[in-house]
């Protein structure tokens, strides 16, 4: 993110990292799988706990996997975490994806997950991300679009959380509903070729509803989201904890159901 001026609606709280831990090549990265191949040389941008890097590096092995992040923290989270992996090809490293500190035309592939939606200027960080791709080199993202989430049963406080939502990535000069907006940032930034998707995080399982549903009742309370929030004055605490309680809620619900839709852009320098 532009170290001068973007601000990361989640923060990193654990509420946040659950999540992020929870996501692999398959379960998020699937629109890209059938492109990898052994010996490509890969760029992950924004790669959190680096759980998806970890995948990329063992399929594209024994090619090279960079990943990185622009926040310290994260990084050594993502080098603890795969300590004991022992995947030589994988590395971590702090970077800014407005200027990315390699040489043009170093990577095959270059990948990045909901990571657009939080940028202040996102064609321009796609258009670093096209410099350091070789001829004819893949880019692949993908972003969740807020506005598209579907959820059962309705319930006015989740409708209100997704209000403030909005307000506050807007506040941060960010796009929450991102996914729908990737074809155009894509094109945008010089790439040709695209192929559009999109595809969906679906939470219906108990087990499921409970780790969804209390991971934003917690993040409602303690995240960098709820502190953004309160500082801009679009809430209170006591609202908040409402939204909380309705998540908690909607996880008990025998048939809830909760959508996270996805947009997803392949596109050739």
């Amino acid at each position: 993110m532009n170290e001068k001026s973007d601000q990361y609606t989640h923060g990193h709280h654990e509420s946040v990292l659950r999540s992020h831990r929870w996501r692999t090549a398959v379960n998020s990265a699937g629109f890209l799988l059938d492109h990898l191949s052994p010996g490509l040389r890969l760029l992950d941008v924004g790669c959190g706990p680096g759980t998806i890097s970890a995948d990329f590096a063992r399929l594209v092995a024994p090619g090279e996997v960079r990943a990185i992040d622009v926040s310290n923290e994260v990084i050594e989270t993502a080098r603890t975490l795969h300590a004991g992996d022992a995947i030589a090809n994988l590395s971590f490293d702090v970077d800014n994806v407005y200027r990315l500190s390699f040489e043009d035309s170093s990577f095959d592939v270059v990948h990045a997950h909901q990571v657009l939606q939080h940028l202040s200027d996102p064609v321009a960080a796609l258009g670093e991300m096209r410099r350091v791709l070789r001829s004819d080199g893949l880019l692949a993202v993908r972003d969740a679009d807020f506005a598209a989430f579907a959820w059962s049963p309705g319930d006015d406080r989740l409708t209100r959380w997704m209000e403030i939502y909005h307000q506050v990535t807007r506040a941060n000069g960010a796009e929450a509903d991102a996914g729908r907006n990737l074809p155009r940032w894509v094109r945008e930034a010089g790439f040709q070729a695209l192929e559009v998707s999109s595809s969906n995080w679906t939470y219906f399982k108990p087990a499921e509803r409970q780790w969804w549903g209390q991971l934003w009742a917690d993040r409602v309370l303690v995240s960098d989201f709820a502190k953004q929030a309160l500082s801009h004055g679009f809430t209170t605490d006591d609202e908040l904890r409402a939204i909380s309680e309705a998540f908690v809620q909607w996880s008990n619900e025998r048939d809830g159901v909760f959508i996270v839709v996805n947009g997803e852009v392949l596109a050739r320098r």
